[in-house]
């Protein structure tokens, strides 16, 4: 499964074309073998591989920050699983209220 549709690009990508807006995130990834997991909503305007959005290593540290999608990409957990994309995911906020709420209890909650 490829972590982002190609509309998700392009979204991404048009939100990363207006950098200065609280945008609701477009894609949700996680690990299926922990408790990883990733909000992003944009693309650098110059690189489409560097995404922007909440990120949580499971840590209970869930910060907003910029993630290689190549990088995600090629993690391997046991069994070889790999980084997935939530396939029902829809956004009910924008990213500052992803944030607060991961602040608030410790992980990300969507």
């Amino acid at each position: 499964m490829k972590l982002v549709t190609k509309a998700q690009a392009k979204k991404l990508a048009a939100n990363g074309s207006n950098p200065d807006q609280d945008h609701a995130p477009v894609v949700k990834l996680f690990t299926a073998w922990g408790s990883a997991t990733w909000l992003l909503s944009e693309t650098h305007p110059d690189n489409a591989d560097l995404a922007f959005g909440l990120c949580d290593l499971g840590f209970g540290t869930a910060e907003l920050g910029w993630v290689y999608l190549s990088e995600l990409a090629s993690i391997t957990g046991p069994m070889g699983l790999k980084v997935e994309r939530s396939m029902y995911f829809t956004p009910s906020q924008p990213m500052s209220g992803y944030s607060a709420d991961a602040r608030e209890v410790g992980y990300i909650v969507a």
